[in-house]
């Protein structure tokens, strides 16, 4: 089977690297895969025609909304991944609601990384229900093993002499759905009394018109960083590093970033919404908080309590390798695009 695999391939992002675990299932079984980014198309018809032309049998999209609008006039047979933002987000959108209402009709199957995406889904289009299958994302870690740690903090402008300072990393894409400003305000303020707390955020610039007032907020706050992207492995490298991993979103369908902070054994600081209480369960496999002011309460008690910060590390290990197991993934996965012949 030859199948093109459409998805935002932005570098450094979730998206691209859920795609490219995917595609390395489907290649290992025998078949071809293709990625091709969704942001290199700019209509159905150009998609219809890259598919004839290329002879492609079937294609698997992640994101009903973006990948699925490019498929109207496509008669191949495909899957479906919920992305997150498409169910959380587009749903609330007539127009976008009812292009995906026609792509989930005709879609052979569809993927949800959660069960609370799924019932949500159900609710706007019960004739689905029968065919979303609740996978959660498999999570592999590899940290570059070279890694200097002290050089990482120097480049990204921190600099400590006696004090070891305590790291909170944000990762994320900055574009306005991750909310990477949320937390600057009380970080800084709370940096002005210990400087020892240091946030940095560090992201590929996806939306580069907010890109630029992320930069200009960071630069007049105390104590907040911002680092360009760094490959996977560096990136794992800085992670396992940090004090903690921190997430800010207002919407996530299952995020990458924290499940490998779990399998680094790095505690998780997360915005509490739905996407994040799937995976992070209160002061057991994480912590989450409702408000800035309360993520440096749970911040500082994380710093205090040396227990709770072992005991939440350890669950959270367990929790991944139980949960998100990457060869359950990919049995998934084939067995699903084994129907797209």
């Amino acid at each position: 089977m030859k199948l093109l695999f459409l998805a935002s391939l932005t570098p450094w992002t979730g998206n691209r690297t859920t795609a490219r675990r995917i595609s390395e299932y489907i290649e290992s079984s025998g078949h071809v895969c293709i990625l091709e980014d969704i942001g290199d198309f700019t209509s159905s018809s150009e998609v219809a025609d890259f598919i004839s032309e290329k002879q492609f049998d079937a294609v698997l999209i992640i994101h009903l909304y973006k990948g699925g609008r490019l498929l109207l006039d496509s008669d191949v047979p495909y899957g479906v991944i919920f992305g997150g933002t498409d169910i959380n987000e587009d749903i609330k959108d007539a127009k976008k609601h009812e292009v995906m209402g026609i792509i989930l009709q005709r879609a052979r199957f569809l993927v949800s990384f959660t069960e609370q995406l799924k019932k949500i889904a159900e609710v706007h289009w019960p004739f689905a229900g029968s065919k979303i299958h609740v996978q959660p994302q498999g999570v592999v870690t590899k940290p570059c093993a070279k890694f200097n740690w002290r050089e990482f903090l120097q480049n990204s402008g921190i600099h400590f002499e006696s004090i070891e300072p305590y790291i909170f990393l944000l990762v994320c894409g900055l574009r306005r759905v991750k909310d990477p400003l949320y937390l600057v305000d009380a970080f800084s303020a709370w940096h002005k009394k210990e400087p020892c707390s240091n946030l940095i955020i560090i992201g590929p610039e996806v939306d580069p018109v907010f890109a630029q007032q992320v930069k200009a907020k960071v630069k007049g706050a105390h104590g907040v960083y911002l680092v360009s992207e760094k490959p996977q492995e560096e990136l794992h490298a800085a992670m396992r590093a940090s004090f903690a991993v921190v997430n800010s979103s207002i919407s996530e369908g299952m995020s990458s970033t924290i499940l490998e902070a779990m399998d680094l054994k790095v505690p998780v600081l997360a915005r509490n919404i739905p996407g994040n209480r799937a995976v992070v369960k209160h002061e057991h496999t994480g912590l989450l908080y409702c408000h800035p002011q309360e993520f440096v309460e749970l911040s500082k008690r994380l710093i205090r309590e040396t227990g709770l910060k072992e005991s939440i590390v350890t669950k959270a290990k367990e929790y991944v390798a139980k949960h998100h197991s990457r060869n359950t993934e990919k049995e998934t996965y084939l067995e699903l695009t084994a129907n797209l012949l």
